[in-house]
């Protein structure tokens, strides 16, 4: 397969989804030019003599310190290898990939001053699989990712360590290999690589992509759990959900019909069932899920537009021979889209639970007490629901906003921060827990639409059930129950549940 190409400023979300997934990529040669442009612009402020921030000055609460210029290359290297400062485990690799490929196409809108040489070394690394590793804490989400960013620009200066094939090598000996040099950093070029929101970016368009997966694998089990406890498909009709124009509830009320569509076990009750109406957690799929992915792809519009902008300060104007102080680099708008990614995958899995809870309780369900045949002698699925609603709980906790939080930096110089580097930082091991509790819906829905049998649920569904067989017996008699949710957990981050559904089901793109 050809390489993706990279247009800077005109990526669209599907193809950040394809380099965090491991697809080989391409920078559009076409943006050299403002490169260069940008490159030779820095050069003649300088030679104006004036201080320029980030150029010829200190940087935060230093920035009144001029620098002379026999000191102008060790000023840019000083300030890699001192903002190099994070702690923690390193980022995944396809997450600083990720980054590394944010931050190439933001340097090369031409805005932020960096050599041609410089950005390809950065296309270098991306394309040889050089990645980074970036200990995961230690940036406040303003005045850019500086911490995480630095650890970057580090290994290109041959400083750090780089994974490579999985391993963790020096970076110098890990370009050597690949055949390249690293960089004397020029003039604003430590700073430009360093100012940015690529870290916190990255790690939410990581979850957003993950939290995608994870709703369109919740749809599927909620509505197996839906037949699970015979319930009906008529909250899902779209005369409903028209009528109140939300449009996530709308599309996820179809895809709800779609799943459930020909299935013997609903026809068995259509008439003369004795219940009215169904409890909130099936009846009410739509208008929850549905209000999920609304806000999903409002967090997923922001961060297009994040990854697609440049955040670096100063910003360089060629055609005027400006450089501009501002305050891209203040990742507010990241920050409110991981709050409002970890809103969603809180009631994903919050939702996801109740269904849960309400097929191990016979009143709820008409089932067997616990999903058991003979309850008492055997628990059944009584502590599966038990971490279900562990997870849960701990991801309420975790999904409190983090950009209402600030704490002053740099002597007050950078004196509101946005924190969205932890507040996305946070998701995917939220994603995690909501997956795990999706996987234990897959397993007790499997297992109250096998007491339906010889009835059969809708096609769709039915290959739900079947791939669910295939990985995990039906539950007789208590065993090790471990293994049975490993392997549910394994078929939910595989994508394999959607896989089997074998049907378009919506997602962050309208």
């Amino acid at each position: 397969m050809d390489p993706l190409t990279l247009t800077p400023g005109e990526v669209e979300l599907a193809t950040w989804r394809a380099v965090y997934r491991g697809a080989d990529v391409r920078l559009d040669p076409a943006c050299a030019r403002a490169v260069a442009e940008s490159a030779a612009a820095v050069t003649r402020i300088l030679a104006r003599g004036e201080p320029v921030y980030g150029i010829n000055t200190g940087f935060g609460k230093l920035a009144g310190v001029r620098i002379e210029a026999e000191d102008l290359a060790t000023l840019q290297r000083n300030i890699v290898l001192s903002h190099a400062a994070g702690v923690g485990d390193p980022s995944p690799a396809p997450m600083a990939r990720l980054m590394l490929a944010l931050k190439l196409t933001s340097l090369a809108q031409g805005a932020s001053g960096v050599a041609p040489g410089t950005l390809a070394l950065l296309e270098a690394m991306l394309v040889k699989g050089l990645t980074p590793v970036i200990p995961c804490k230690g940036s406040v989400g303003a005045s850019g990712d500086l911490a995480p960013l630095a650890h970057m620009a580090a290994n290109m200066i041959g400083v750090g360590e780089i994974f490579v094939g999985g391993a963790r090598v020096p970076a110098a000996q890990a370009l050597a290999d690949s055949g390249l040099a690293p960089v004397t950093l020029g003039p604003k070029e430590g700073l430009a690589l360093l100012n940015g929101t690529q870290f916190s970016t990255a790690n939410a368009l990581a979850a957003l992509f993950e939290t995608e997966d994870l709703f369109r694998t919740a749809l599927v089990t909620g509505a197996l759990a839906t037949e699970a406890a015979k319930g009906s498909d008529a909250p899902f009709d779209p005369r409903i959900h028209t009528l109140r124009r939300q449009p996530g509830q709308i599309v996820v009320a179809e895809a709800l019909r779609g799943l459930m569509a020909s299935s013997a076990i609903r026809n068995s009750h259509r008439t003369g069932d004795a219940r009215v109406q169904d409890p909130y957690c099936l009846r009410c799929q739509p208008q929850v899920m549905g209000a999920a992915l609304d806000i999903l792809r409002q967090a997923g519009s922001t961060l297009a537009f994040e990854a697609n902008g440049v955040s670096d300060n100063p910003l360089i104007f060629p055609e005027t021979d400006e450089a501009l102080s501002g305050g891209n680099f203040h990742a507010e708008p990241v920050a409110f889209a991981a709050d409002i990614i970890a809103l969603a995958i809180c009631e994903i899995g919050s939702l996801t639970e109740r269904r849960v809870a309400m097929l191990v309780d016979p009143a709820l369900s008409g089932l067997p007490a616990f999903l058991t045949p003979r309850p008492g002698l055997n628990s059944g699925f009584m502590i599966p629901q038990v971490t279900a609603a562990a997870l849960v709980s701990e991801n309420k906790q975790k999904a409190y906003p983090a950009s209402v939080d600030s704490i002053p930096t740099s002597a007050n110089q950078e004196d509101h921060v946005s924190m969205a580097a932890h507040g996305a930082r946070r998701l995917l091991d939220m994603v995690e827990n909501a997956k795990a509790v999706v996987a234990i819906e897959l397993l007790a829905a499997a297992q109250g639409c096998d007491f339906h049998a010889p009835l059969t649920s809708s096609p769709a569904l039915e290959a739900v059930r079947v791939l669910t067989r295939e990985a995990v017996p039906y539950l007789d008699v208590d065993r090790y129950f471990h293994p049975d949710m490993a392997a549910a957990i394994a078929l939910v981050r595989s994508g394999a549940v959607v896989a089997a559904a074998g049907m378009a089901l919506p997602g962050i793109a309208p």
